[in-house]
């Protein structure tokens, strides 16, 4: 289900409602639990924080009724209760902005005429501002607009837009302290908008303050210290989000039963899993597999959880790899000594599924983020020089005999002029401006790496030669035509690009080394230009 989309997530959460609805069993309304917390779980993937919240509030509900089989059928009065919930949650999903399903990723154009992708339709986000912060509002309008998105602009006053919600809304408030008034006008937005990502810029940094704009809706609060132009990277990774990889959960149970019932609770949250009944072959399998987690049994035959626990925790590659125990121990003693000798959590049998699912899903994410801080880049939030040149050699390896891929190299024309003359920091926004550029008009299926400096490493699967020096030269068009602010007044920048493309025989390494020699010569050819590397 990690693949599907939400018309697909809904159609199941809406089977399942309706099913217990006709039955009444026990069974029927687990699996309607499990389907709602799927539901949570995809429109949090995909930043829709006003869909989570009815997905949560209807998910507390269902928690409290879900009792045991004795319990249902639910009484009347409390299944239309939950009836007018699921009617909610289904209603607001209506107004779903079309953005939401560009985000999972575009499609390859198949020739240069269809290398168009570039220009995706306008994502609108409206700005709310009081007069005195209206020039913010719209400094940081322009460089949206440079950006593609569509832009309305609306005093704190005015009534809302009618027609297709905002995929942001951005409040400029007058002070740093929000008032009554201001309150009441993010919660009626909120209402209004509930896929919509709430953005307050410049509150003060106490969190009586923040809890107020955060129940009133708000999603991200923005300190007044923080620069608006960093709204930029935050509004991109809103169209940048790609469908994530699945999550992979390798299960540890000589119980044939249990892991049957833990399969099926992972497999309803797209979840992919596999299990094995003897630990002997943990390693092998380990190291095959790759899981985001392990859920181990506590007694096993041989060794339990804890001594292979122990094990791992010994082992560099798997210090961090979440371990889940599942056990019907209930002295709390040991539950505790397991998790002191490297366990990460403990859930006892029998297990609620919604809650092993929401365990499971929640200790992935986490593990995921703390790999993937590793591989980002601070200044732009882009892979770094060893994440990129691995990812790009996991892409040629994983090249299909006659598939297409086109790797780049670009590099910021003088540079090192520009430090000297505007300093550090006007240096550090002109590269985080190029990489906003990138990550705004390529694909979520390329790569996009800082490879050092004010050079970044680019590869772009499934397009020729010819479609990909129309992509960066058109972007190379675009770059130098954005201003960068400075204390007097605006520079422009350009850069320069190599280009190589694959071929059978090529490695990852050879056809950097290609892009890069294209490059030195797009720089003896004058700069500003694009230049493809010669027949290898």
């Amino acid at each position: 289900m990690a693949g599907q989309s939400i018309e697909n997530h809904l159609l199941v959460f809406r089977a399942r409602w309706e099913s217990y609805v006709a039955g009444g069993r026990f069974e029927q309304f687990v699996e309607f639990a499990v389907a709602l917390n799927s539901l949570a779980e995809h429109f949090n993937r995909l930043r829709l924080p006003g869909l989570v919240r009815l997905s949560e509030g209807l998910e507390n509900t269902t928690l409290a009724k879900l009792g045991d089989p004795d319990s249902h059928p639910i009484a009347p009065q409390d299944m239309v209760s939950l009836q007018r919930q699921v009617d909610t949650l289904l209603g607001s999903t209506s107004t779903l902005h079309p953005a939401v399903v560009e985000r999972r990723g575009e499609k390859q154009p198949e020739s240069v005429h269809e290398a168009e992708w570039i220009k995706r339709k306008p994502r609108l986000v409206w700005l709310i501002a009081h007069a005195s912060k209206h020039d913010i509002a719209e400094a940081l309008g322009q460089q949206l607009r440079f950006f593609g998105f569509s832009l309305t602009v609306l005093d704190w006053e005015q009534p809302l837009p009618e027609g297709t919600p905002p995929l942001a809304v951005l409040f400029f408030p007058a002070s740093d302290s929000a008032s009554e008034h201001e309150i009441a006008c993010i919660a009626k937005v909120r209402e209004a908008c509930t896929s919509s990502q709430l953005f307050y810029l410049g509150v003060q940094t106490a969190i009586d303050a923040m809890v107020a704009l955060i129940r009133a809706g708000i999603d991200i609060a923005v300190p007044a210290t923080e620069q608006p132009a960093m709204m930029l990277n935050r509004i991109l990774d809103l169209v940048q989000s790609g469908e994530r990889e699945k999550y992979r959960v390798l299960v540890v149970e000589d119980s044939r039963v249990a892991v049957a019932l833990i399969q099926r609770t992972l497999h309803e949250n797209g979840i992919d899993s596999r299990a094995i009944g003897d630990p002997s072959t943990l390693l092998e399998v380990l190291e095959s597999y790759r899981p985001d987690l392990i859920l181990m049994d506590m007694y096993m035959p041989r060794f339990n959880g804890v001594e292979a626990t122990r094990v791992l925790r010994q082992m560099s590659a798997y210090h961090s790899l979440p371990i889940v125990y599942l056990s019907g121990e209930s002295d709390i003693g040991m539950q505790v000594k397991a998790l002191r000798l490297g366990g990460d959590q403990f859930l006892s049998k029998p297990f609620n599924p919604v809650l092993l699912a929401a365990v499971v899903t929640t200790s992935i994410s986490r593990y995921r983020e703390v790999q993937r801080s590793s591989q980002i880049d601070g200044l732009t939030g882009l892979l770094n020089h060893t994440s990129a040149k691995s990812s790009l050699k996991s892409m040629v390896n994983q090249m299909p005999q006659h598939g297409k891929l086109v790797v780049v190299m670009l590099d910021i024309d003088f540079f090192k002029a520009v430090n000297d003359t505007y300093g550090h920091p006007v240096g550090d926004q002109v590269i985080r401006a190029l990489a906003w550029l990138l990550k705004g008009r390529l694909r979520s299926s390329d790569l996009i790496g800082r490879y050092g400096g004010e050079e970044f490493l680019i590869a772009l699967p499934q397009i020729t030669l010819a479609q990909a020096h129309t992509v960066i030269d058109r972007i190379r068009t675009d770059f130098s035509a954005l201003p960068h602010a400075h204390a007097g007044g605006a520079l422009y920048v350009t850069f320069s690009a190599g280009m190589a493309a694959y071929s059978s025989a090529e490695t990852a390494e050879s056809l950097t080394k290609a892009a890069d020699a294209a490059l030195l010569n797009a720089k003896r050819l004058g700069r500003n230009c694009v230049e493809q590397a010669k027949s290898l």
